[in-house]
């Protein structure tokens, strides 16, 4: 994401009630600077016990925390909100709960950790700005007695759950309309994004079903999009100086592929056609459009990851793990034929 240019909208900055969004600034204590309410140690939502339940196994849900990949980013708005709306189902309006934004910085989002896990949070969920680097801010976590839950994306360090959508499928059936639509003969490229796990498995899913296809040639696979309108805007305009001729492009999320789109209209170019992947109220309104390039989105249920990640966690704070403790959600591809019918978030 561009760091720089984080913003949450003045709407989806009041998600509710007693949840804190943040957002970084790039400083080392995750400081936004002017806004009060971040993820800098003074200001975490701090359970005041001496003791998290997760070391007991058995108690109440009092707190809960989740540190998200960009908040500038409706879809972990969503999930911040789903988040906060199941910990007060399940514990009452006295829960505390706490969503910052880590905008992809590994550094910030172990930080985040920490304070989480000093604060004595019953359950910490993780979006993982990197599965691998995370894990010695995990395993601290862990050996504190704390039950952290990875959603949308994995996280290695000894995680209680992982919750996320079926990513390789997401990233199979999109490039499966692709290679579909251009009867396995064309130009591809794949807008790719920050090198989280989801991404990957998205594209690596994409990838596979377009190797079937000896005559779908791919132009391109590496450029990052940092996942947002600005970074799929800035890709798609090289890559349309770049390759005079393409016929499809995947996109690894929503956002991006919005961006693409808008190089396009900008280009004046209508040569193409763009998949993507979220089921995002933007992308889903521009598939609904004759006259739109956005032919297809594989989506994701944000609400419905962040409400199991909660449900999950407060089973394990209550003795009860999860039989298998990777829990994938899967995708349904909404095109121009079905757009009438299905919906998005």
């Amino acid at each position: 994401m561009n760091l720089k240019k984080i913003a949450i909208a003045a709407s989806l900055i009041g998600l509710v009630g007693g949840t804190v969004i943040g957002c970084s600034n790039g400083s080392e204590n995750g400081n936004t600077g002017s806004n009060p309410d971040t993820n800098a140690p003074g200001n975490t939502a701090t359970n005041t016990s001496a003791q998290s339940n997760a070391a007991s196994g058995n108690g109440k849900l009092r707190s809960v925390a989740f540190t998200a990949g960009d908040l500038s980013n409706p879809f972990f708005v969503l999930m911040g909100q789903e988040i906060e709306t199941t910990a007060k189902k399940i514990g009452g309006n006295n829960v505390r709960t706490t969503v910052v934004s880590s905008a992809y910085d590994l550094n910030q989002q172990a930080n985040q950790i920490e304070n989480f896990t000093a604060s004595n949070t019953d359950i910490i969920i993780l979006n993982a700005a990197d599965k691998s680097g995370i894990k010695p801010a995990v395993e601290k976590a862990k050996e504190a007695g704390r039950i952290v839950i990875a959603v949308d994306t994995g996280a290695e360090g000894g995680v209680d759950a992982t919750v996320t959508t079926n990513n390789v499928q997401a990233g199979e059936v999109g490039c499966q309309y692709i290679a579909d639509r251009l009867k396995g003969k064309g130009n591809v490229v794949i807008l790719n994004g920050p090198q989280v796990d989801s991404v990957i498995q998205r594209v690596s899913g994409c990838e596979k079903v377009l190797s079937k296809y000896p005559d779908l040639k791919l132009l391109s696979k590496d450029q990052n999009g940092e996942g947002s309108r600005d970074g799929g805007l800035r890709v798609m305009t090289d890559l349309l100086t770049t390759f005079p001729k393409i016929d499809a492009v995947f996109a690894i999320n929503d956002p991006s592929g919005v961006g693409a789109e808008l190089a396009a209209n900008q280009a004046q170019r209508k040569d193409f056609f763009i998949v993507g992947v979220d089921g995002a109220p933007e992308a889903v309104k521009a598939i609904a459009d004759k006259d739109s390039i956005y032919a297809a989105t594989a989506t994701q249920n944000p609400r419905g990851m962040a409400a199991k990640a909660v449900e999950v966690g407060n089973d394990i704070l209550n003795g009860k793990k999860p039989v298998n403790p990777t829990i994938l959600i899967p995708v349904k591809l909404i095109t121009k034929d079905n757009v009438s019918t299905e919906k998005g978030w």
